[in-house]
């Protein structure tokens, strides 16, 4: 089996089969849930040439691979003998958990698997829109119809991608839970939002049921399929056994159907907006403040593992305002990440510290940042900082230009085309001053690995 006997020095670097009670993955990391933290051998962990980087975050452990983690993963499932398709973050023995790390694991699992749809669809539609800024293909003509439309099926479906992943989560039957987006998207629904004319449904003759658009939303069939659960449970449990087969998905779907139209698909959609509201006020207040707040904050938040909490308010965003600013600081943080790590590259002297630096800049480019903060920045604190300062500079530079972007894609070199326009010059002036700053402020501080400081002159 390949990468059998690394999974097998992972699973025994952790405390072995026995102290695992759980394990899935993100785009790039293992996550565990352990019964003992303190007997994992992080130095182990850290021989292996797969493992770029270890974490314990929010009651995880994180084991940081890389793009190919599924491959560990599928390993790793398969000599514990999990059933994959069904292993998520709420396998884990009830207890209680704190607020923050309970939705962590949340977001963290149910956009973990889908990112990779939802990027491609975006780099798609980034690729297309500079192609038509350049003039080099209509909007109107039909080959760009026909790529759009493949682009485009992600967002606007995207409540059933999401429902199939939070089914995964909470432990309920994927199909009732897309069944239960697709109520939220039937003609009747999409027709009336398109039309105008009524603002509300009548159910029973006296329950209302608010008319909105739920194309590209996330929080409304998170809490649905969330609720859906719940209740698919507590009906399975009291319904005699003959009749569960027939009733239990019955009454599910009738139930959880009823209350996400009625109250959780409005009350969900208040929130993104709220969520959404609280951003766009943080860039009314200032913008330069934004992006130092957000710039700031996004590399420790990648490190920590919690990135994921910004993918909702961005999708919410795009579905509100047809934009979104928070993706072009994400995309500035790559760079001063980036930026850092090459400076660090002229810092290290062996072989083999210059290679793992070199290919995380290769990576940072390609919008890949953990190899180079767990391979390389958490080794020395100052060029950690050196990138969050580059992050906030670059961030509140391109913020104050209102750089913006207009749908969802992988913030790296190849997002460019989806900037070709008024914002792309500020885009590519942010590049090079995150990159440029995080660089300098890396080599000045940073001593060389001999000992020998940096050139006074670079320090000061």
């Amino acid at each position: 089996m390949k990468h059998q006997d690394v999974a097998q020095r992972i699973i025994q670097n952790v405390g072995g089969a026995d102290n695992i009670q759980n394990v899935w993955h993100c785009m790039t990391r293992l996550r565990f849930k352990l019964k003992d933290y303190s007997i994992v051998d992080h130095d182990a962990l850290m021989k292996e040439k797969a493992v770029v980087g270890t974490n314990h975050k929010n009651e995880q452990l994180q084991i940081v691979i890389g793009t190919n983690v599924n491959e560990y993963y599928e390993t790793v499932a398969s000599e514990l003998g999990m059933d994959t398709s069904s292993a998520t973050p709420a396998d884990e023995p009830e207890e209680r958990k704190g607020i923050i790390s309970t939705f962590m694991d949340i977001v963290s699992g149910v956009f973990g698997p889908i990112v990779p749809a939802i990027a491609g669809a975006g780099m798609i539609m980034g690729l297309m829109s500079g192609l038509s800024a350049l003039d080099i293909i209509s909007n109107e003509s039909h080959t760009y119809i026909v790529i759009d439309m493949i682009a485009k099926g992600v967002f606007t479906f995207l409540p059933f991608f999401v429902a199939a992943s939070a089914a995964r989560i909470f432990k309920t039957n994927q199909y009732l839970a897309i069944a239960i987006a697709a109520s939220l998207q039937v003609p009747a629904m999409t027709n009336a939002v398109a039309e105008g004319v009524i603002d509300q449904f009548n159910l029973f003759g006296f329950l209302p049921v608010p008319v909105f658009s739920y194309a590209g939303t996330v929080i409304p069939i998170i809490i649905a399929v969330w609720a859906l659960s719940h209740i698919h449970r507590f009906i399975d449990k009291v319904l005699p056994e003959v009749l569960r087969t027939v009733f239990t998905p019955t009454l599910s779907l009738f139930v959880a159907g009823i209350l996400t139209l009625v109250v959780i698909g409005p009350a969900g959609i208040y929130l993104g907006n709220w969520l959404a509201a609280g951003v766009e006020w943080l860039f009314s207040v200032s913008p330069i403040l934004a992006g130092i707040v957000v710039g700031g904050i996004r590399p420790i938040a990648v490190f920590t593992g919690l990135h994921h909490a910004m993918t909702p308010i961005a999708l919410q965003n795009f579905a509100n305002q047809g934009y979104d600013m928070l993706m072009p600081m994400m995309f500035m943080a790559n760079i001063a990440i980036t930026g850092a790590t090459a400076a660090m590259y002229l810092k290290v002297n062996t072989k083999e510290e210059k290679s793992i630096a070199l290919s995380a800049v290769v990576s940072g480019f390609l919008g890949i940042t953990e190899p180079a903060l767990f391979g390389v920045l958490t080794k020395n604190a100052k060029a950690f900082i050196a990138a969050t300062v580059g992050s906030s500079v670059a961030s509140a530079f391109i913020s104050f230009f209102g750089v913006r972007i207009y749908g969802y894609i992988l913030s790296s070199v190849f997002s460019l085309p989806a900037y070709i326009g008024e914002y792309f010059i500020f885009i590519i002036l942010g590049m090079i001053i995150s990159f440029g700053v995080s660089f300098a402020i890396a080599y000045a501080l940073v001593p060389n690995e001999n000992g020998q400081p940096a050139p006074a002159k670079a320090r000061s």
